[in-house]
């Protein structure tokens, strides 16, 4: 059983930089591939990066590519998402994902585990 935790959402304006953290419990933390989805309203939940156990493989989706930055720090069993020069239409509830897996996975119902999410909103 793995269980994540988000934080690290709020409010930003247009061009800034917010950083996301999920730390997860378990014991196997690196046979896990992380990802972070969000969600916006009205809209379905979408993949936005994705990291392997290892940390040597990132996949990212077109409209984060460049902006966001998806690492992960084995010690602390915690995964990051820095992300620069944000956009309003980045607005969204961000959730972490985890599965144990040797293959990158973007959909969600590739992911075993979720954490409860973290609205991050960004204003023009």
């Amino acid at each position: 059983q793995v269980q994540l935790v988000e934080s690290g959402g709020g409010l930003a304006q247009a061009g800034a930089s917010l950083r996301l953290s999920c730390g997860a419990s378990g014991r196997t933390f690196s046979m896990y591939v992380m990802a972070w989805f969000r969600q916006a309203p009205g809209k379905e939940r979408e993949f936005v990066a994705g990291i392997s156990g290892s940390g040597g493989t990132t996949k990212y989706a077109d409209s984060v590519k460049g902006r966001f930055t998806i690492s992960r720090d084995t010690a602390k069993k915690t995964v990051y998402l820095q992300m620069n020069s944000l956009k309003p239409e980045d607005t969204a509830v961000y959730y972490c994902a985890a599965v144990r897996s040797v293959q990158m996975i973007t959909t969600t119902r590739g992911y075993e585990y979720w954490g409860q999410g973290t609205q991050v909103t960004v204003t023009s």
